[in-house]
């Protein structure tokens, strides 16, 4: 019987991505939401360096794992805030996706108590393939197992493109939002020059609040929610962070009109200036019988480098802990 069947090619776009997105989206979180709309660069007002990693389908032995790194800040020579971003994702053994990018916001006081961040990125991605651990579905026997060589050969060459992101975030009072356009190139990861292969530009919005719940802030619960079209893919989801002064705990309901329906939990621990994260998420009903319980582990840990109160310069974002 074939062992590791995680290195079939037929998992070369792994399973999430290949049956509902063309992206490896990792959702509403906010560690990673630079990369996602650039006008939230520098919108916490602090230097923040943000650590992030995503296991895909864990206990099933596919090797799927991402890796993010970003930094940003509130830059008052430039009247807004500034940051760069790198995320590495390797899947399978077969395919190392990298990309860089850089973003910057430009910060508007539109009204007494209304606040626009508009932003600009750009990113440079390349695309590595190596196809020496790889089963194609031609090596395979109707008893199971593994005939070499494959009747075709896989080219391994690598690819390097470029990409572009807009987006705006806007604040009043205790509520914030914002609205981005990701791969505004519409790049070909692939290289392949089919327009099938193109990333579908991503369109996504996103909302939260901030409510008292105890004396001096010592306890608040965000409500958040986000929506995003990508190609023919609509998707989705509404939940809430529980935050303490230490500790915060958030629940979120996913959904997409693929009719997958997932759930995504975690917490965060930790003072002002570092915080541990962790988020699970599994899936609770899928169209697709191949879709595994558990999807992704999500941890890491950020650092705020620079706990200057800015708020009597700019207007700033309390992210949600999660």
């Amino acid at each position: 019987m074939l062992k590791n069947s995680g290195y079939l090619i037929l998992l070369l776009f792994f399973l999430p991505s290949a049956a509902y997105s063309q992206d490896s989206d990792p959702g509403p979180g906010y560690q990673m939401v630079m990369m996602n709309n650039p006008a939230f660069s520098g919108a916490e007002g602090d230097d923040v360096l943000r650590l992030s990693y995503l296991n895909f389908l864990p206990g099933n032995n596919y090797n799927l794992h991402s890796v993010y790194f970003s930094y940003d800040s509130y830059l008052p020579a430039l009247h807004g805030g500034a940051g760069f971003y790198i995320n590495d994702e390797y899947l399978g053994g077969i395919v190392n996706d990298i990309r860089a990018g850089f973003s910057y916001a430009y910060f508007l006081q539109a009204g007494e108590d209304l606040f626009i961040n508009a932003g600009l990125s750009g990113s440079i991605f390349h695309r590595g393939l190596n196809f020496s651990g790889a089963v194609l579905p031609d090596q395979i026997d109707p008893l199971g197992g593994v005939s070499l060589p494959p009747g075709e050969i896989l080219s391994a060459t690598g690819h390097t493109g470029f990409d572009i992101g807009a987006g705006f975030v806007f604040i009043t009072g205790k509520i914030s939002g914002g609205i981005s356009v990701n791969h505004l190139a519409e790049p070909d990861y692939s290289s392949s020059g089919f327009p099938d292969e193109k990333l579908f530009r991503k369109f996504l919005f996103n909302l939260a609040g901030e409510y008292d719940l105890g004396e001096r802030n010592s306890l608040i619960i965000r409500p958040l929610g986000y929506m995003g079209l990508q190609g023919e893919l609509l998707f989705g989801g509404a939940g809430a962070v529980l935050e303490s002064n230490v500790l915060s705990i958030n629940a979120i309901l996913l959904g997409n009109s693929e009719k997958q329906k997932n759930i995504q939990a975690g917490f965060t621990i930790g003072t002002g200036k570092i915080r541990f994260f962790y988020n699970y998420r599994f899936n609770i009903a899928s169209a697709n019988n191949l879709m595994p319980l558990s999807l992704f582990h999500q941890t890491g840990i950020t650092f705020s480098l620079n706990n200057v109160d800015k708020r009597n310069i700019i207007k700033t974002i309390n992210f949600p802990k999660m």
